[in-house]
């Protein structure tokens, strides 16, 4: 199983890395107040997939938030002298679909 992770990620980093070769010319970025950025193309790229990833992780935070909230809520609810430190709380993941009576 190792050999084809590694040989996924080599197919990932080669076709990335063509995408860079075949990328290298110029691109402007005009802001406002004819304020302008020229870079290479694989760096504006870069950038936007940066961007996307942040606003992702930023987005899912509430969610995570919450789940940790309810977490350890629980955790405190079935000790209630349990600490507060979740760092070493595992919560076992709830089945997406319940097993049916008489099957």
């Amino acid at each position: 199983m190792r050999i084809v992770v590694w040989l996924a990620r080599a197919f990932l980093f080669f076709v990335l890395f063509a995408f860079a070769l075949n990328n290298q010319h110029d691109a402007a970025i005009r802001w406002f107040f004819g304020y302008e950025w020229r870079t290479s193309m694989v760096f504006v790229v870069l950038a936007a997939f940066a961007l996307g990833c942040v606003a992702g992780v930023l987005a899912m935070l509430p969610s995570w938030w919450r789940h940790r909230r309810v977490a350890r809520r629980r955790a405190t609810d079935d000790d209630p002298g349990a600490a507060t430190d979740t760092s070493q709380l595992v919560v076992p993941p709830t089945p997406e679909h319940p097993p049916r009576d008489g099957i």
